[in-house]
């Protein structure tokens, strides 16, 4: 059964799944990250700015398939599992078909209220499906 993990009350949320990224890849993971182009498109530029020393190899769909086999991070408009990419962080407005082939779901949610209309709803649906939901507020990890 796929585990969803909610991070709410992000206050950078570009930041925040650079950091997360990061941080998943150090400790061996890799990630398909899914959302729209301009999302996608702004994590991968993020991406190339986080450290000169932490760098996160990630790339686009519609990379090489060398790239994409060797890359810890691929960024996708639509959900596909990828070799050996077990999380799927989903910066999108909807539930994406086909997240069940993962171990593990983040959705990351702002302070917007659209975003967090739209995470109550996905919320309702994973735990519909029976997935096993973790939130981590970090409004409340800050107090």
């Amino acid at each position: 059964m796929t585990a969803v993990a909610f991070h709410f009350n992000v206050s950078d949320r570009l930041n925040y799944v650079c950091r997360l990224l990061r941080k998943a890849v150090a400790s061996g993971s890799r990630i398909v990250v899914t959302g729209s182009t301009a999302d996608l498109v702004a994590v991968d530029v993020a991406l190339w700015a986080v450290s000169p020393t932490d760098f996160v190899t990630h790339c686009l769909q519609d990379a090489s398939a060398t790239a994409l086999a060797v890359s810890s991070v691929v960024l996708v408009e639509d959900c596909r599992p990828h070799v050996d990419c077990t999380v799927l962080l989903n910066l999108g407005p909807n539930v994406p078909t086909g997240f069940d082939v993962f171990e593990r779901v983040i959705e990351v949610v702002s302070h917007d209220d659209d975003e967090r209309r739209l995470a109550r709803a996905k919320w309702r649906f994973y735990a519909q499906a029976g997935c096993p939901l973790t939130q981590y507020d970090l409004q409340k990890a800050k107090s």
